[in-house]
């Protein structure tokens, strides 16, 4: 089976360098009409310009492919709109949309300037919300849509001095996990990918020789399996220097405390069954939890 993106419209966000040029370029060498996106600016977010974005774009018209740079800002509905309209005046749809932008700005927490907080989650949360509310309807009425998360290891597990983006990058999962629910019968699939890839937001975080192990194509591999007809959804796939795995969350079955029970010693008294992994499983939706409960408790009703 070929992958081939021929006659798609596809939005990358923060494609000016790193895994979004990456991306960028790998859709349209399969054939993807690219709207290249990047605001220019620093990886703290500071700065922009049109630069990065037009080299892409020139890249992909050189090798026979179709392009155009937009430098929206993902933090500004406005401007997401902005660059959606030309998209679609230019080509009519838009088929795929791949939320890649993000800045950092790292520091503990006890040293993190609240603004810094809140900037970190408006570029990789609400950035990702805009771009997905801006191209929602027209994918809903072309029931057709495939859309990439990105997330992080280190919003799923944790990552010292990073509590902003890890904050950020756990949201955007939730985030996912709605949306699958509400896009299905629209045809619109939602996929997370979780990076590990050397690009200037790890350059120094790594040794040289660790960084040339983490190319941005191992990555983009990932991505575009995330995005194609037959793409999966709800997945979170993580990849990085040829490695690929996947990550669930799980939840164990639990016990049942009838109402005198309920106690936080009687908790604790049954916390090695809580927390027995033995047949626990990953729930679709959030009603799946509360049917799991109210369904013990009505088994012990029953058998009373």
């Amino acid at each position: 089976m070929t992958i081939n993106f021929a006659g798609k419209v596809a939005i990358v966000t923060g494609a000016g360098n790193g895994l979004g040029r990456s991306h960028a370029l790998e859709l349209a060498a399969r054939g993807a009409k690219v709207v290249v996106n990047d605001l220019g600016g620093a990886r703290d977010g500071s700065g922009g310009g049109s630069a990065a974005a037009l080299e892409v774009v020139a890249l992909i018209e050189a090798n026979g492919g179709e392009a155009i740079a937009h430098g929206a800002n993902v933090a500004s509905f406005d401007e997401v709109e902005d660059m959606v309209k030309q998209a679609l005046a230019k080509w009519g749809r838009v088929d795929i949309l791949i939320n890649n932008a993000g800045i950092l700005r790292d520091k503990s927490f006890s040293k993190m300037a609240l603004d810094d907080f809140r900037l970190v989650m408006d570029v990789h949360l609400m950035g990702s919300v805009n771009c997905c509310k801006a191209v929602w309807e027209i994918m809903k009425a072309q029931t057709y849509g495939r859309i990439v998360m990105t997330t992080s290891s280190s919003g799923m597990y944790g990552n010292f001095g990073q509590t902003n983006y890890g904050a950020a990058k756990m949201a955007v999962l939730g985030l996912m996990n709605t949306l699958v629910l509400e896009g299905a019968k629209y045809n619109i699939r939602i996929n997370a990918l979780a990076p590990t890839a050397g690009t200037r937001m790890t350059e120094d975080l790594m040794p040289p020789e660790v960084l040339a192990m983490l190319t941005p194509e191992a990555v983009t591999a990932g991505a575009l399996t995330l995005c194609h007809d037959d793409a999966p959804n709800r997945m979170i796939l993580c990849a990085g220097a040829g490695g690929f795995a996947t990550t669930r969350l799980f939840e164990t079955e639990g016990v049942y405390l009838a109402p005198a029970d309920q106690t936080p010693e009687n908790v604790l008294v049954h916390w090695a069954q809580i927390n027995d992994l033995a047949d626990q499983r990953e729930l679709t939706e959030g009603l799946k939890q509360s049917e799991k409960f109210l369904g013990k408790a009505f088994n012990h009703l029953q058998s009373e």
